[in-house]
């Protein structure tokens, strides 16, 4: 019984999926940080794309190698936690030393931005049409294929930073109409970060539809257009339709330069977060 116990955990642990964020090196324990003078603690852009899977093994703590540590909240400290908010301590400090926006980047063309946690709303208004863009950064950042990555890169070339290209959905309001059309929109992988392809789309359509104007559940009773098999003619006319109000290529780069902005945010307020959680208080 206690064999066939150690064989599931065992296997269990195997099947166990990695971590999504893989954190920096820089509160490995003094004896395992390179000689002084190499290279400066990966932050976590480079340590997810640059294959440091290995090394997070030695970030974990031994389990049952440290008692609890009384300080009088009440509630219970180790020695491990106290490593453990030390290490998110340096790794906030990192991420600081890489974040590109202190301030979130605006859309040029007119957009007002609504940021509720990890959604975000840019509105725009002309002609008698409101068009809203909304987009949820949980989520938007590809995996990365780290053998891949690896064998492109050249010895002395940096890994590319992390990039968030989240779905989007196009909402078209008509004034005095009671129905609303619906352009969910996503980018697909194969078409970013490719230039001087100027009649290259950056962002497809995906489906296309009529909601009802002013409820926030949308009914799946309504008909649904899947661009998979639309005629391409029709296709070309939506996303013309897009780009006469405002929602183009150069809206597309600016939304992920946006949205990878407000990811790497949130992110630095989660480190900050989970600190202040494990941190005695």
């Amino acid at each position: 019984m206690l064999l066939a116990r150690s064989l599931r955990s065992a296997a269990a642990l195997a099947l166990r999926p990695p971590p999504r964020r893989l954190l920096s090196s820089s509160s490995f324990p003094r004896a395992l940080l390179p000689p002084p003078g190499s290279a400066p603690p990966l932050a976590r852009s480079l340590w997810q794309l640059g294959g440091g899977g290995g090394r997070t093994a030695l970030l974990r703590p031994r389990r049952g190698s440290a008692g609890g540590v009384s300080c009088g909240c009440g509630g219970l400290h180790t020695e491990g936690d106290k490593a453990f908010a030390q290490f998110l301590t340096d790794e906030i400090k990192e991420e600081k030393k890489i974040q590109k926006h202190k301030s979130l980047p605006k859309i040029s063309g007119g957009w007002e931005l609504e940021v509720h946690g990890t959604e975000a709303k840019l509105v725009r208004k002309i002609a008698g049409e409101k068009i809203t863009v909304t987009f949820n950064i949980n989520n938007s950042i590809p995996p990365s294929d780290d053998e891949e990555t690896q064998e492109e890169q050249k010895p002395d070339e940096q890994e590319p930073d992390l990039t968030s290209t989240p779905n989007f959905v196009v909402e078209v309001i008509k004034d005095d109409t009671k129905q609303t059309l619906v352009l969910d929109c996503h980018y697909p992988e194969d078409e970013i970060g490719h230039e001087g392809e100027e009649e290259s789309d950056i962002f497809t359509i995906r489906e296309v539809s009529f909601q009802p104007t002013g409820e926030s559940d949308w009914k799946d009773t309504n008909y649904t257009l899947n661009t998979d098999s639309l005629d391409w003619a029709l296709y070309d006319h939506l996303m013309d339709f897009l780009a006469d109000r405002g929602v183009d290529n150069t809206f597309a780069d600016e939304l992920i330069e946006l949205s990878t902005a407000l990811e790497h945010q949130e992110y630095i307020k989660f480190l900050e977060d989970l600190k202040s959680f494990v941190k005695c208080q």
